[in-house]
């Protein structure tokens, strides 16, 4: 038994070594017998004297016993007459009860002609528990072709309080018959907690009531929920806020996408009937996407066969909320609504398409109902798989070809970068609208940095909204960063020397900073002992120079040019009217596709920006008729804030 273990996948590891090979290392025997009233009892019948006994192995063994009483006239006649033996019909078998008391009425003969009584005893019901492999197809009396093909099981689950339990009887039983395990990995599940982590009880009145929860928030973010916030094994702190916020987060962003979707394939009546266009042919934001979703199935596959659900659910999560929605969506909307029915809005469609197809196979087993509703609404329209549900369609196959990890590392670096402007706005208190001069990288000396930037150098200035991407070569002398240990990494390490070290990381030059960040360590000598000093086991901050915002994320280094250009300025008051009028067509419920008629008040802060950047807002709003007047009369005027303290009366309307 300690031999076969070592070959079942046990998740959490730790269990199987630990918990459960202890507890086989230091093995007692197994009492089998339980004094009860009723349950299966032991089938071994014995004389007075008990030197002679007999175990029955089936039916058809006991009614023969049974024949030989009634003739040697222990037995008045045989109670199982009517059974028929190989008839293995609900019908035949309501006909006898083998449980104890009833079995105990069945007297024997032994081969010396004494009379033999069943002994009084039941089998341990966890005896029951552990033959459930063989009992519930009737093995071996039948079906064991079918068992064959099915034994051992692929894995079971259950709490871990089952070690010595159920775990152990299906183990002990499949070694003792067969000399095998009698599954090849098993999922010990952890426990349901309140959210301050105690066990939940009636009495202490903290107990979560799973109908009302699934009642108020649904069946598949309860799910998704439990599986996502932590694994099967581990203790799950549940606490409803929690279901909400997957709501918002997840399903919402992935119901969302699909309506953008739904909405503008409705309007160009895109229904997939063109052929696939090839993946060479799509713009790269398309063939980024779709590298990164056949990476996502490329590892959920290996998480699922892993038994690590939890991991699945994350990594959809993850692809869905930051690739699909905030950066692919996003990115890519004006390809949408803009433009003739183009090859590039098809390659558009089939993208999102085929992302959202993949999610709802990929995410099905652990939000069932969403996932299908979501597969059947895409399918129904397309009509690319003949299955009535997703639960009965193919998962999703790898295309290798597709992923392309160049691609990839450099999208991913256009998302740090962007994120890391990002926050130098929200820090200096600048809105994306007000577009910006420029951005300055020091040249990291990485395999072709600079290169794989300036391969997504438009998409990232048209994210952040900023102008160019100036690099520099040298940043010693331009930027000046400061360093300070780690004392929770460095202080378990070198103990009584810290001091010292903190003392000599304080005086390091801009150049050994540098050396740190891009080789990853530093070697020191500190008080005659060999210190080696990681890039983690530190904190490195650039410090901003005049005009300019500075932050870092690990070797990683942008500047931020936050100078406002008169130039700039207008183009900045430009695309928050823009911003104002798209808000009022969504709030009035204007059709996507009217055309608007514009009168806005003069102002002296803002009629030349307008001036100027007319075919930019008439452009981006659908706008046919833009017109500067002294005062807007329209009695359905509104009012729109263009900058603090600044205020014009604007006039909008649908084009005849």
């Amino acid at each position: 038994m300690i031999e076969l273990n070592k070959t079942i996948q046990w998740k959490p590891q730790a269990t199987g070594t630990g918990r459960f090979g202890n507890w086989l290392e230091n093995l007692v025997d197994w009492n089998l017998s339980r004094s009860r009233f009723w349950g299966t009892p032991l089938p071994i019948w014995a004389t007075e004297d008990r030197k002679e006994l007999i175990c029955i192995g089936s039916i058809e063994q006991l009614m023969k016993e049974i024949d030989k009483a009634v003739a040697a006239g222990i037995m008045k006649d045989n109670p199982y007459k009517d059974f028929v033996v190989g008839d293995f019909s609900k019908e035949n078998y309501d006909k006898i009860d083998l449980h104890k008391p009833y079995v105990d009425d069945i007297y024997l003969v032994s081969p010396s002609g004494q009379k033999m009584t069943r002994e009084p005893d039941l089998i341990d019901v966890w005896f029951d528990s552990g033959a459930m492999p063989y009992c519930q197809l009737h093995y071996p009396f039948e079906n064991k072709e079918y068992f064959d093909q099915r034994f051992p099981a692929d894995f079971i689950a259950e709490g871990v309080d089952q070690t010595r339990g159920w775990f152990f009887t299906l183990h002990a039983i499949a070694t003792m018959l067969f000399d095998s395990v009698a599954y090849k990995a098993v999922v010990s599940n952890g426990l349901v907690l309140d959210k301050n982590g105690n066990k939940m009880s009636k009495r202490l009145g903290n107990a979560v009531n799973p109908f009302e929860t699934i009642d108020k928030y649904g069946a598949d973010p309860t799910r998704w929920y439990m599986i996502t916030n932590a694994q099967p094994w581990d203790n799950l702190k549940f606490d409803t806020e929690g279901i909400a916020e997957v709501q918002r987060k997840f399903f919402g962003t992935l119901y969302n996408t699909y309506n953008f979707f739904a909405l503008y394939a409705n309007i160009d009546h895109f229904e997939y009937k063109e052929a696939d266009i090839p993946i060479e042919k799509r713009p790269e934001i398309d063939r980024w996407i779709l590298s990164e979703l056949n990476t996502l199935v490329k590892n959920c596959d290996a998480n699922y066969a892993d038994y690590e659900p939890t991991k699945v659910g994350r990594d959809i999560q993850q692809f869905v909320d930051e690739n699909l929605s905030n950066w692919y969506v996003r990115l890519c909307r004006r390809r949408f609504w803009k433009g003739e029915y183009s090859e590039d809005k098809i390659s558009a469609y089939q993208t999102l398409y085929t992302c959202m197809e993949t999610i709802a196979k990929l995410a099905s087993p652990i939000a069932p109902f969403f996932m299908d509703k979501l597969f059947l609404d895409l399918n129904r329209v397309s009509g690319k798989e003949t299955v009535e549900s997703v639960h009965l369609s193919d998962f999703p196959k790898v295309h290798e070809e597709y992923i392309d990890k160049d691609l990839e590392e450099r999208m991913e670096m256009a998302q740090q970068i962007c994120s890391m402007v990002l926050s130098l706005r929200k820090k200096s208190n600048i809105r994306v609208r007000q577009p910006l001069g420029k951005i300055m990288i020091p040249v990291l000396e990485t395999a072709n940095f600079k290169e794989q930037i300036l391969k997504v150098k438009d998409l990232i200035l048209h994210e952040v909204n900023v102008k160019d991407i100036v690099f520099v070569e040298d940043s010693e002398g331009v930027l000046v960063k400061r360093i300070k240990p780690d004392f929770k990494k460095l202080g378990p390490k070198y103990g009584k020397i810290m001091k010292a070290i903190a003392a000599r990381i304080a005086q390091f030059t801009q150049a050994e900073i540098i050396q740190l960040e891009k080789e990853g360590r530093m070697s020191l000598e500190i008080e005659n002992q060999p210190v080696e000093i990681l890039v983690d086991d530190v904190e490195i901050a650039a410090e901003d120079i005049p005009g300019w915002v500075v932050t870092n994320f690990g070797a990683l280094t942008v500047a931020l040019d936050i100078t406002i250009t008169p130039e700039l300025k207008n183009e900045g008051y430009a695309r928050e009217l823009v911003n104002r009028i798209q808000n009022y067509r969504k709030d009035s419920q204007m059709d996507v596709l009217d055309n608007i008629v514009v009168r806005v008040q003069s102002n002296e802060n803002l009629d030349e920006a307008f001036r100027k950047m007319e075919d930019y807002i008439k452009s981006e709003t659908l706008c046919v008729d833009f017109a500067i007047v002294p005062e807007v009369t329209d009695a359905n005027k509104t009012s729109f804030e263009i900058e603090t303290g600044i205020n014009i009366d604007v006039a909008i309307s649908v084009k005849k």
